[in-house]
């Protein structure tokens, strides 16, 4: 099938367009994680929620050795070890620690500081309906290629739920592995595409600055800890911005710092937190000694002594060329050519970067904006909520995917 003969393709010739009823109880589902939100590795409801929809349409589901999270294969029988490598689609599906804001919103959550505000729970309803309308697919015999579903726990706990589930065996047998990503910024309708690196390497720092402390009206004979620290803060990410490339997009972020109790006492303690953001591989390699060194070198210049946690987190998502162009067809063939446009290479993180560690993939931007609306509702924030259309684009843009990868 020609490139050229799919940009005019009408979106029912394909097979696998979801129907109305089946979008309505996606959204039910959907609304319903909104309202039941869970963190990294407690996402228990939510996975008996998936597990009972999936064993309701015959499939057979198996429950990560975490506890949570599950994969599920389709065309596949019992014992089975396919001839033709698997197609995985992927959906994470933990909350973030952060309240829900959103006012006079039916669906909010109901968790006191626990809300769906990256949009896991719309990943969860498209690979969930992407599931379901491909087993009926092949019920009917159209599926030309087995397809793994795959719901990981805990992406938003470094380095993330993705290494427990590769250590879990999910890509065992699979070929390509396909993600979408919630993004406000695009319109509900289309997808953002990129080949290469679309999110950057992300770490988490955190650091403990001591000394003696003392009285404020003698700094001169102590450690003069909160200037040390204001030091660190401000000039550690200057140097490790002149100690790489700029093109690697490396940089580091403070957010939280905390020192003292009184004003008239220098302290003993004071902690700094914060993430390494970096667009290039190469750079985020090199980054721990870079910022460690940094770190010394101010710390030991005000007389503090520093202890430093580098936790290293997920490297750069790197979307593989043929993959990337799976995507850019099947959403063509679905919705014609002027729904798939180009986007940029973000600073932030995930882990579904460990997956293309592996295997060739991609992750494709899903908008979720409704078409007119310019109210800001960026990712983790609190007010964050996504055009339900959405979950349709998600799923017929996947089912197109598996179609015509079996072409």
């Amino acid at each position: 099938m020609s490139r050229e003969s799919e940009a005019d393709f009408p979106g029912d010739v394909l097979p696998g367009v979801l129907s109305a009823p089946l979008h309505a109880e996606l959204v039910a589902f959907r609304r319903d994680l909104h309202m039941h939100p869970e963190l990294g590795n407690q996402e228990f409801r939510t996975t008996a929620a998936i597990k009972e929809r999936l064993e309701r349409a015959g499939l057979r589901p198996r429950v990560l050795a975490t506890g949570t999270g599950l994969v599920c294969d389709i065309g596949v029988a019992e014992g089975e070890r396919p001839d033709i490598p698997l197609m995985a689609l992927r959906a994470d599906i933990d909350a973030l620690p952060i309240p829900d804001t959103k006012a006079d919103c039916p669906y909010r959550s109901t968790v006191p500081d626990r809300a769906h505000a990256c949009g896991h729970d719309m990943h969860t309803a498209v690979v969930l309906g992407a599931g379901l309308v491909l087993a009926d697919l092949h019920d009917k015999g159209v599926l030309s290629r087995p397809v793994r579903l795959l719901f990981q726990p805990a992406e938003e706990v470094m380095p993330g739920g993705a290494l427990g589930a590769i250590k879990d065996g999910v890509l065992d047998g699979v070929g390509r592995i396909l993600a979408v990503h919630c993004d406000p910024k695009v319109d509900a309708g289309r997808i953002g595409l990129r080949h290469g690196p679309i999110t950057s390497a992300c770490d988490r720092l955190e650091v403990a600055l001591n000394g003696p402390g003392g009285h404020t009206a003698r700094p001169h004979l102590t450690t003069d800890l909160v200037t040390a620290v204001a030091r660190v803060a401000i000039d550690v990410p200057a140097l490790v911005a002149r100690r790489v490339d700029t093109r690697s997009g490396l940089a580091l972020t403070w957010g939280r710092i905390e020192s003292g109790h009184a004003p008239n006492v220098i302290p003993q303690h004071a902690e700094l937190a914060g993430t390494i953001r970096c667009l290039d591989l190469e750079a985020w390699r090199e980054a721990p000694d870079i910022v460690h060194a940094a770190i010394d070198e101010v710390a030991t210049l005000h007389r503090a002594k520093s202890e430093i946690n580098y936790v290293r987190g997920v490297p750069p998502v790197v979307n593989d060329r043929e993959s990337t162009d799976l995507l850019r067809r099947a959403m063509v063939a679905r919705r014609g050519m002027h729904s798939v446009e180009s986007t940029q290479q973000s600073l932030g993180g995930e882990d579904f970067s460990w997956y293309l560690e592996q295997v060739p993939g991609a992750l494709a931007r899903l908008g979720v904006r409704a078409p007119g609306d310019r109210t800001s509702r960026d990712l983790h924030q609190g007010n964050f909520d996504a055009d339900e259309s959405a979950i349709t684009v998600g799923v017929e843009l996947f089912t197109a995917a598996v179609l015509l990868e079996g072409l």
